[in-house]
């Protein structure tokens, strides 16, 4: 009766209901292969699993090529770089988190595949994307990583881990994700794997910045508001970059079009206007390219980490060590993290301090100008 009428679901786990029936009925292929990895997640985090990934064949005995990453569609342009050896198929994760249509799509292709084993070493994830996925596949094997879960989602955890054949304990909150995704290779392997820098096998392109001056990126983005140390701030910086002989290049997509207004404005040609211009491998290339990159937490700071660019991370302090700063055993020697330290770090971004939700976080606001530019200046000389 639990499995078929659990207590303390919510409304949409039972509107999805007739997937799960429409799934088991449909016909798989009788023999099983292959490896599913699931990974519902931003660019950020598939940064910090892609080192891990390449020992996954070795651990469960497989091909490269047999190890399918089911991943998001915001790190689709990435892959043919980035997974080179790997089959990758990418989703729209919104889409399947709520349209019916579209999750029975993509319930119906991952049974098909007729996995032998399915994998999904995400902590911080959500019970009706990641779990349903590896549920889905039907595959003999299916291995994850006990979540971070809270009184809110405990029932729903409590019937897809007992789905799971195996649930592996990657540590406690807060533990960094890089670590996480070792300990849980070290498990399946019944041997420890060191943890390694967080790294993407990444072959620059020459830089979209024509030649010139030396120049900084500043990425001043993020997809929650209050990550995003002032554009004030930049501007101020990227002043005190110019008295030093540097070019500033301002990168962003669309959602930092509110800032190419005051961008344009600048009459400088040492300013380089680059927001909505260039595609994502582009930016990469362009921060590897850079004396420094300045940026927040967002996917294309951890990106710029991950190809070895120098670079400093502003972040706050919502779940401080989950995933920045990187551990001192696994930080690059060319990376900075900055935060204004605060007693309520660990508020998972329901922060009380803002009056708005259009303000910055005061743990990144107030990193100061003055800070930045010290730790840029020593930085750059690296």
């Amino acid at each position: 009766m639990f499995k078929m009428f659990p207590k303390g679901m919510r409304r949409r786990w039972w509107l999805f209901r007739p997937i799960d029936a429409l799934v088991a009925l449909w016909p798989a292929p009788k023999i099983k292969r292959g490896v599913l990895v699931v990974r519902m997640d931003g660019i950020g985090d598939m940064v910090m699993h892609r080192a891990a990934l390449d020992h996954l064949a070795g651990v469960l005995g497989v091909l490269q090529d047999e190890i399918t990453v089911l991943g998001c569609n915001s790190w689709k342009g990435l892959v043919d770089r980035i997974f080179q050896g790997y089959r990758v198929v990418t989703i729209d994760e919104h889409a399947f988190e709520k349209k019916w249509f579209y999750r029975l799509k993509i319930a119906l292709w991952v049974k098909r595949q007729g996995f032998q084993v399915a994998v999904c070493d995400m902590f911080m994830r959500k019970v009706l994307t990641a779990d349903s996925l590896v549920w889905m596949s039907r595959a003999p094997r299916r291995i994850v990583c006990k979540p971070f879960i809270t009184d809110k989602t405990k029932s729903e955890w409590e019937w897809y881990l007992a789905l799971a054949t195996q649930v592996i304990d990657t540590g406690p909150y807060p533990t960094h994700d890089t670590l996480r995704h070792f300990t849980f290779l070290s498990a399946l392997a019944g041997r420890t794997i060191p943890p390694q820098i967080p790294a993407i096998p990444w072959h620059a392109q020459p830089s979209p910045v024509e030649a010139g001056a030396p120049y900084i990126v500043m990425n001043f983005g993020s997809n929650e508001p209050g990550r995003r140390w002032p554009l004030a701030h930049y501007l101020d910086l990227a002043t005190r970059c110019r008295a030093q002989g540097w070019r500033v290049v301002f990168v962003g997509g669309g959602a930092e079009a509110f800032a190419k207004p005051i961008l344009e404005a600048i009459e400088d040609p040492g300013i380089i206007n680059a927001v909505g211009q260039w595609s994502l491998p582009q930016v990469i290339d362009a921060m590897v390219g850079a004396v420094c990159v300045v940026t927040n937490d967002t996917g294309p700071g951890h990106l710029a980490l991950g190809a070895g660019a120098r670079t400093i991370l502003i972040a706050g302090g919502g779940h401080w060590g989950c995933f920045v700063p990187y551990p001192t055993n696994i930080c690059p020697n060319k990376a900075i993290f900055l935060t204004e330290e605060m007693t309520c770090f660990h508020c998972l971004w329901r922060c009380p301090k803002r009056e708005t939700t259009q303000d910055a976080f005061p743990c990144v606001e107030d990193v100061s100008v003055n800070r930045v530019w010290s730790e840029l200046t020593l930085l750059a000389n690296r």
